[in-house]
């Protein structure tokens, strides 16, 4: 009889190496690393100013990092932007959306940047406005929607083109705890029903405890990276907020 070797760890989707990252000689990043895998939900919390939107910043490809490598899906972001970007859907803090456009114009308007013929473009869209209750939205103007309903046609567009790996930057800024406890259920259920890699960056602490792992990011630097069952380990009785605190207190605030 010969030995199982099978490898049942998911595959990598998003690597990224030694990132560093300064403005005008301050930096915001020293050296951070960042692991995803197929069905991951890795939470990046940290307060705000800790570097997260830089972060965010070097995987989407709007800066290039001062050093370090990224790769999304194997491709590299500085040598092959193009198909590193197009592994990727991003719903960032700041809205994306034309705020005077209907839903059905503003996904379509993204779907035509992927070259995604209009036939499957409208399947698609039809297909997740079902998915999420919107399916009686796609003719209203963004600009009559709720701020949830409008984190939902983001989530939506960011979806279209099938990436393997989302990336949510603070995307629940200014909603309501139901309705962020909802996109926080929906993100969550990507990863188990699609595999998805999912990096959500917020700097709530309630946030996070539905992920599979933490990433505490403070001043440019990590201050813990792990599993949410092994970071609770070190709370030696304390409860999570104040295991957070105690962490990003190490190395002086």
């Amino acid at each position: 009889m010969t030995a199982d070797t099978r490898d049942d760890t998911p595959p990598l989707l998003l690597n990224a190496t030694g990132l560093h990252k300064a403005y005008g000689g301050k930096p915001a990043l020293k050296g951070v690393d960042v692991a995803l895998r197929a069905g991951e939900m890795l939470a990046l919390l940290g307060p705000n100013g800790a570097g997260k939107s830089t972060l965010l910043q070097l995987l989407t490809g709007l800066f290039s990092p001062d050093q370090g490598r990224i790769e999304v899906l194997g491709h590299d972001m500085r040598r092959e932007p193009s198909r590193a970007l197009a592994g990727l859907g991003v719903v960032f803090q700041q809205s994306a959306l034309d705020m005077d456009l209907t839903v059905m114009a503003n996904l379509l308007f993204h779907t035509d940047l992927h070259g995604m013929p209009r036939a499957l473009a409208r399947e698609r869209i039809a297909a997740h406005l079902d998915t999420m209750g919107l399916g009686d939205q796609a003719r209203a103007v963004v600009r009559s929607l709720s701020g949830g309903t409008r984190r939902k046609v983001e989530l939506i567009r960011a979806l279209l083109h099938e990436p393997r790996v989302l990336l949510m930057d603070e995307a629940t800024v200014g909603l309501d705890p139901a309705s962020r406890q909802q996109l926080l259920d929906t993100v969550r259920g990507l990863c188990r029903t699609r595999g998805m890699g999912v990096l959500w960056a917020t700097h709530l602490i309630e946030e996070v405890h539905t992920a599979d792992r933490l990433m505490l990011l403070h001043q440019g630097t990590v201050r813990f990276e792990g599993a949410i069952v092994t970071f609770m380990a070190q709370a030696q009785g304390s409860d999570f907020q104040a295991e957070v605190l105690r962490q990003l207190g190490k190395g002086g605030a």
